[in-house]
């Protein structure tokens, strides 16, 4: 028989007539998971007995701490939170909406586990968890967290297996180590959710995750054909479709010839143009000896003082009509006369300011 509370929304719990009353029927589903787990039992239930005591200070310490840390781990796998394409995002509370959308059940409720897995929406993930993990770590919820590195773990993963991307996930492992370094060394557990072993044996986690990827070596493949054996005009175009100067520089190690193609000056003065206006051209130029702009050092330069313009093959987008955060591909059910009029492009970082009260 189920009871309903005040809430009209709640469930309530279920309940059994038995010949003593009504009773809860979990109370007999928590006794019969004790039958049928005789490591339910809690190490405080055996240090209690009135037998002699067996651990000593140490070893109790020691096996909290691994009991802990082997949770954490198996538990770091198993996902059960939502996959929804969009999400309402509500700031006040309604009488048909309590309370508000927060950035841990964003991140909860959206389908960042399968948007890894597309190589347009890759980037795109990787910067917004960037973002969280310099600033907006200790705001999510246990649960968020939770899911944060179990997507973080599938990224990382991902990048083991396919060698593609690493140097974005070295500068997310880099910004998440340093800030977890902060938070245990600084402020402990006055900001952080849940026991701080857990946390330990996340940056534990982190660390070993950035020496995978420094060990990290790319097959090489002698089947068909190489770079070396393209012509130039070919590798020139190539180096041109990077928005990347660091993929350029990288490039251009491998060859001498794309070393050569990768100091070109147009290529470099384009990328500028790309990523920066005009007026901060003056501010940070850069002249050679000769009186040629260096465009390749003043690039570097204006990367250190301004973002660059960032680039994704599928973002999220929000409708300001319906106030609804979702995926442009997947696409929602807008009430609007004209739809695509409200919709408006998402960045990382406006992702994170939407959830700023």
């Amino acid at each position: 028989m189920p009871f309903l509370g005040q809430d009209w929304r709640s469930p309530g719990w279920s309940w059994i007539k038995t010949e003593d009353g009504w009773k809860r029927c979990e109370s007999w589903s928590r006794d019969l998971e004790r039958e049928n787990n005789p490591r339910a039992l809690t190490h405080s239930v055996i240090l209690n007995s009135d037998d002699e005591e067996i651990f000593s200070n140490e070893e109790q310490e020691y096996t909290s701490k691994k009991r802990k840390k082997d949770h954490f781990r198996n538990d770091t796998n198993a996902q059960c939170f939502y996959r929804e394409k969009w999400i309402y995002v509500h700031k006040e509370s309604t009488r048909e909406r309590h309370g508000y959308c927060t950035l841990g059940e964003a991140f909860n409720r959206l389908d960042f586990s399968s948007a890894i897995q597309d190589i347009r929406r890759f980037t795109y993930v990787v910067k917004l968890l960037q973002l969280i993990a310099r600033s907006q770590l200790t705001s999510l919820s246990g649960a968020a967290q939770k899911n944060y590195f179990s997507v973080l773990d599938k990224i990382v993963q991902k990048v083991l297996d396919d060698h593609q991307n690493p140097r974005l996930i070295k500068d997310l492992l880099q910004d998440l180590s340093s800030t977890l370094c902060i938070l245990l060394r600084g402020v402990g557990k006055s900001v952080l959710v849940g026991n701080i072993n857990i946390w330990v044996c996340r940056l534990e986690t982190v660390l070993r995750w950035q020496q995978q990827l420094q060990d990290l070596q790319v097959t090489k493949v002698n089947d068909g054909l190489t770079l070396s054996d393209l012509p130039l005009h070919m590798l020139n175009n190539i180096l041109y479709r990077f928005s990347d100067g660091w993929d350029i520089v990288t490039l251009g190690q491998v060859t001498p010839t794309l070393s050569m193609l990768s100091e070109d000056r147009r290529l470099w003065k384009k990328l500028c143009q790309y990523h920066f206006a005009e007026k901060q051209f003056c501010r940070h130029l850069i002249v050679s000896e000769k009186g040629h702009v260096e465009w390749k050092l003043m690039y570097f330069a204006l990367q250190k003082h301004y973002p660059p313009r960032e680039q994704y093959g599928d973002t999220l987008h929000f409708c300001r009509h319906c106030s609804i955060l979702f995926w442009k591909d997947s696409g929602h059910p807008c009430t609007a006369a004209d739809p695509d009029s409200c919709f408006m492009p998402v960045s990382p970082q406006h992702f994170i300011d939407l959830f700023k009260f």
